[in-house]
């Protein structure tokens, strides 16, 4: 190929050296216009490929007058231009330029001074975005030549040859070649490919992992997404990354690919350029700043964690105006951060789409971002850059558009946006680049924590009770807090039972492991104890019969459980621990204590297991704490400062609200490494203390008679009146049902708690009572279940000690007795005499 300069010497081997190292760019031919001395006009100085004349590139281009040259110095951004394009600039402004050939011209810059101009002629129509990176690439090089030339001649470009600019770009920029063929992974790399990455010749074996292990770690998950088989489809890409030299220096290369594909479309080969990027070196703050970057990165778990870090880390020291972080979801995107965080500091549209938090915009109407995330490289837009509305109005005085490459594609975008004009500087596109690379990895493996994250804790909370249940005489809270390394479900579990007579049992406990097998595990243990209390069991008895269950099921795993009934109107407590954290109580004063139960060993270890219980009276004003050791014990926290700090926060905080008593004891979880569950009970007694009378129902032919007689004496005794026929009829039925459908004792039990009269039957029948699915005129029975759903506000039934209870409860207009007790003729023993 044969070279011209300005002079008209031809330079055949020079040319055909800049031919070689423009390969890629597949340029037809080059040259460069600088400045006049008076300004008014851009005078050629260098070409290199085919004859100038031939392409019409005149030897000078006026600065008044209309040229895609003129324009780009002008505007300082490159023009790109296809012969229809240049035909509308009219003759004068480019002569003779042959069909199907297109035409770039790129500004020439350094310090904020515009030199001159690169313009290249290419053939085919229209540059695509590999060429244009690359071009871009030896323009930043051209314009340093220029400015070291500038320095040496004191304000004119120096010439020291023919093509020297050219030439000498060409030699800092060092541009390597490569082929990889994507099925069996071998590598065909030039020598100056291997010169950049200190590689020597005779030691190279051809691999692309030996060209990988010389890449920094922090830019090579990007790197792997595009040399990796089978990640990549036919297309071109492009980034800046770092190599660690022998002697531990960094060098930054600029890779441009390319993938062929085969017949039928199949990527097959790829295709690269690797240039000497050195001019990207960052300076030592550059190197800190993407350093904290990546450790802050490493450490956020969440998509908002990220998004946090990412608006830090970029807005205030770029002193850019917005950042906006966004995923890609199909043809949308789903904003994660904004900063400013006001509505009012964004575009209409983005406005217009605001659903929650956060704005959701369709990709439709932005165009220009749509483009820049199909082409998956890092776009620079300066002020006035003809924008559509949704990013003019976000970045007037300049944007940046980072793709966020994960995997082999683009997994979201992040924006910064100037609202003065703003200047992109080398250092500027470094870091940008490095944040690109390292947010969409984070991005990624942030979506992807929070999506099992959230499935984990789905199914954990399915396994817990959806709410406490409210209890007389005390309130109870529960909080659950799911493990943040690791993503498996745990084994954390409470319970709160209320149970007949005013008591009721929480409970506590820890599945070994983390993992569906001991989820499934603590569901059935939970259930079991659950089941087993409301049978009316002691609390060691409960807990006996849970250990013989889990020992059953010959499962490897064993659990670890606190189980306490509390009697709500004497503030008696029953405490039993089966391998498990102590109690907690927090007195009316203040204090705190463990409660000193002596327990036993966890259940499933030890099938006759016994489980001694400790009774502990409670004062109204009690804060009774139930909790699990991810709450006070980890990897830099010993148990038992762990509880001291429990403690600490339960004799400091105000018992008055229970919800924020429980958040205080949770303190900053942000980091656990296991679940944490905590059940909190304020004892503070009953105000008005149910009363309560028993009958011993005899089997007599007039059974039902005596139980009426003593439930209206009873009822006069409390001085309910105006209830009671339909108190009676309800004793009836249920008595009657006892005596007719059971055999054994039956008994009758009734209880007054404010305005809720409870009328209760027990039987020693487990079969639980069933209404009739059909009754009709002619039926003899079967109107009893009926009649009693009919008169009560709730009824039920409750497996009790072998047999059941069917109750049912009414309100009623309760007048008390002047002592209060309210006994009066009801034998509060329940012997049953009369």
């Amino acid at each position: 190929m044969a070279g011209q300069g300005g002079s008209g010497v031809d330079l055949t081997v020079e040319g055909a050296v800049t031919e070689q190292a423009l390969v890629f760019a597949t340029a037809a031919l080059t040259a460069v216009y600088v400045l006049s001395p008076d300004g008014d006009e851009l005078r050629l100085t260098e070409t290199a490929g085919g004859p100038r004349a031939l392409y019409g590139l005149p030897t000078s281009y006026p600065l008044s007058g209309r040229s895609p040259v003129a324009d780009a110095f002008r505007t300082g951004r490159p023009q790109w231009s296809t012969s229809a394009k240049l035909a509308a600039y009219g003759e004068g402004a480019q002569r003779a330029l042959p069909a199907d050939m297109s035409l770039g011209a790129l500004p020439l810059g350094a310090d904020g001074r515009r030199l001159g101009c690169l313009v290249v002629v290419y053939p085919g129509d229209g540059f695509d975005a590999e060429q244009r990176n690359f071009l871009e690439l030896y323009a930043d090089q051209i314009a340093a030549q220029l400015k070291a030339g500038d320095r040496a001649s004191g304000g004119a470009p120096a010439r020291t040859g023919p093509l020297s600019v050219l030439r000498s770009a060409l030699d800092h920029l060092h541009v390597g070649s490569f082929t990889l063929v994507l099925d069996t992974g071998r590598i065909d790399a030039d020598a100056q490919l291997l010169e950049l990455v200190d590689i020597a010749p005779e030691s190279f074996d051809g691999r692309v992992e030996t060209l990988l292990a010389h890449t920094v770690p922090e830019d090579l998950p990007a790197l792997m997404s595009i040399v990796e088989p089978g990640q990549m489809a036919l297309g071109s890409r492009d980034l800046e990354f770092r190599i660690r030299r022998p002697t531990g220096e960094l060098r930054w290369l600029r890779l441009c690919c390319r993938i062929q594909g085969d017949a039928v479309g199949t990527p097959e080969r790829l295709l690269g350029l690797v240039a000497d990027a050195s001019y990207l070196r960052p300076t030592a703050d550059e190197v800190s700043r993407v350093q904290r970057l990546s450790a802050a990165l490493a450490n956020a778990m969440t998509v908002r964690d990220v998004s946090l870090v990412v608006t830090a880390a970029l807005r205030e020291p770029l002193g850019a105006d917005r950042v906006a972080l966004a995923e890609l979801e199909g043809d949308r995107l789903v904003v994660t951060a904004l900063d400013p965080p006001e509505p009012s500091a964004w575009p209409g549209m983005w406005r217009s789409e605001w659903r929650s938090e956060w704005p959701d915009v369709p990709l439709r109407a932005l165009p220009t971002l749509e483009t820049a995330l199909r082409e998956g490289r890092i776009t620079l837009l300066p002020p006035d850059g003809g924008l559509e509305p949704g990013l003019a109005d976000m970045g007037a005085g300049g944007l940046a558009v980072l793709p966020l490459p994960a995997q082999g594609r683009v997994v979201g975008v992040c924006l910064v946006g100037w609202a003065e004009p703003h200047r992109f500087c080398p250092e500027e596109r470094s870091l940008l680049t490095a944040t690109a690379g390292l947010v969409g990895q984070a991005l990624m493996r942030a979506h992807a924590y929070d999506a099992e994250h959230e499935l984990a804790t789905m199914l954990q909370r399915s396994l817990l009770p959806r709410r406490l249940p409210p209890l007389p005489g005390g309130v109870a809270v529960a909080r659950y807090l799911p493990a943040m390394s690791g993503l498996e479900v745990g084994g954390d579990w409470y319970d709160v039972i209320p149970l007949p007579n005013g008591h009721v049992a929480l409970v506590i406990g820890d599945v070994q492991g983390h993992s569906a097998g001991a989820a499934t595990i603590m569901g059935q243990i939970r259930t079991a104890i659950r089941a087993y209390a409301v049978e009316g069991h002691p609390p060691d008895v409960v807990i006996c019969h849970a250990n013989r269950l889990l020992v059953g099921m010959e499962t490897e795993l064993f659990a670890t459980c606190a189980y306490v009934e509390l009697d709500m109107e004497e503030g008696d407590a029953w405490f039993v621990r089966a391998g498990h954290l102590p109690p907690l109580l927090r007195h009316p004063d203040g204090t705190t204590e463990e409660v000193e139960a002596e327990g036993g060993p966890p259940l499933g270890v030890l099938a006759d297991a016994e489980f001694a219980m400790t009774a502990v009276g409670l004062a109204p004003g009690t804060v009774l704490t139930l909790l699990t050791d991810g709450l006070v014990e980890s990897a830099a926290l010993p148990l038992d400062d762990g509880l001291l700090r429990v403690r600490r926060a339960l004799s400091e905080a105000d018992p008055s609200d229970a919800g924020r008593l429980a958040d205080s004891l949770l303190g900053d979880l942000s980091r656990r490494d296991d679940d944490v569950a905590l059940l909190l009970l304020r004892y503070d007694g009953m105000k008005v203390r149910p009363i309560r009378a028993g009958w011993a129902v005899w089997r007599l032919p007039d059974a039902v008679m005596h139980a009426r007689r003593f439930t209206a004496r009873t009822l006069r005794s409390w001085r309910v009146a105006e209830e009671s026929d339909m108190v009676l009829l309800v004793v009836s039925e249920l008595v009657t049902n006892a005596l007719v459908h059971t055999q054994g004792p039956v008994r009758l039990d009734l209880t007054l708690a404010g305005d809720r009269l409870r009328i209760a039957v027990s039987d020693a029948s487990p079969r639980a009572p069933a209404k009739p699915v059909l009754v009709d005129w002619e039926s003899t029975g079967g109107r009893g279940l009926l009649l009693v759903e009919a008169m009560s506000a709730t009824w039920g039934s409750v497996p009790v000690s072998g047999g059941k209870q069917v109750w049912g409860e009414l309100v009623v207009a309760a007048g008390r007795t002047a002592d209060g007790d309210g006994d009066g003729d009801g034998d509060g023993d329940g012997d049953g005499t009369q």
